[in-house]
């Protein structure tokens, strides 16, 4: 597997991934406190659930990522 690494201070380098980390935190790790290791592992799994099947974005004609994606292949 071989990493990939935008430019220093671009993060228009990895737009997407940026932006869901930037939605992930704010909607989800800042929430959690003095949770264990389990809990947090849920919890992220929970999100990265909801952002992908759930979350509907303006960008993707109002669908979620996942839907978006069925409709382009289809």
């Amino acid at each position: 597997m071989i990493g990939s690494h935008s430019r220093k201070g671009n993060c228009h380098d990895n737009a997407c991934i940026e932006s869901f980390f930037s939605h992930f935190k704010s909607e989800c790790l800042y929430l959690l406190h003095d949770n264990t290791a389990d809990e947090v592992r849920q919890a992220v799994e929970q999100y990265i659930y909801f952002y992908n099947f759930k979350h509907f974005q303006k960008r993707l004609n109002h669908l979620a990522p996942i839907e978006y994606r069925y409709q382009m292949a289809a």
